[in-house]
């Protein structure tokens, strides 16, 4: 993984125009951590972060939005989650993802979770992380990368992240960890068919599943 790392930080330095760099994923697979390694190994002057979280639906609308869908011959009803594109304000998402391409500056969303910031014009480099980043036009980006996880990883994840930092009731976790998994796996994964990486993380290993960005 650090030689795909370094191979990648060398094509970003040597690159002569404005690159923007879409990372996604499941939740708890590493993207986050990834993204902030590339933000630190790059000169950070020149590089703009956006995290897509803002543009995620709110939650109390998620809960009151029920899916039906059917897995392994089996039907399922369970409120929307975060895997599924209707879970994101997508339009709003490109929209500011083509204004970076076009040059232009903008100011993130803020919330009370994330203050908002200025994406500028001026600075070559453009990271935008965040689940969102899987369901807008991969021609958006010059380079994309997609993380995920395995089930029993991901829970164990969420657990030390979702209850330890925030709170989150360990029974609803367990709870809903098995929905949100098939939903996953049936709204989110396939696309990431349009990535140039794929990067697997299973509890302290690390599988490259695809690569046709480093050679």
């Amino acid at each position: 993984m650090e030689k795909i790392f370094q191979e990648i930080l060398e094509l970003i330095k040597f690159a002569d125009k404005r690159i923007i760099i879409g990372i996604s994923g499941h939740g708890a697979a590493g993207k986050t951590t990834f993204a902030q390694k590339l933000i630190h190994a790059l000169d950070q002057d020149e590089v703009n972060y956006m995290n897509t979280d803002p543009y995620i639906v709110d939650s109390d609308i998620r809960k009151q939005t029920m899916l039906d869908y059917t897995y392994q011959n089996e039907h399922h009803r369970f409120k929307m989650t975060a895997c599924h594109p209707a879970a994101h304000h997508l339009p709003s998402l490109e929209r500011d993802v083509q204004m970076i391409r076009a040059g232009l500056d903008l100011m993130t969303i803020d919330t009370h979770y994330m203050k908002s910031t200025l994406i500028s014009s001026k600075k070559q480099i453009t990271i935008v992380e965040g689940m969102c980043v899987a369901f807008i036009d991969p021609e958006l980006f010059d380079i994309k990368i997609y993380f995920y996880t395995d089930g029993a990883t991901e829970l164990k994840r969420r657990s030390g992240r979702d209850v330890l930092e925030r709170g989150t009731d360990i029974n609803y976790l367990k709870q809903s960890h098995d929905e949100r998994r098939i939903q996953y796996e049936l709204f989110m994964h396939p696309y990431c068919q349009y990535f140039d990486m794929v990067i697997k993380t299973q509890d302290d290993e690390i599988f490259i599943e695809k690569n046709i960005l480093v050679k």
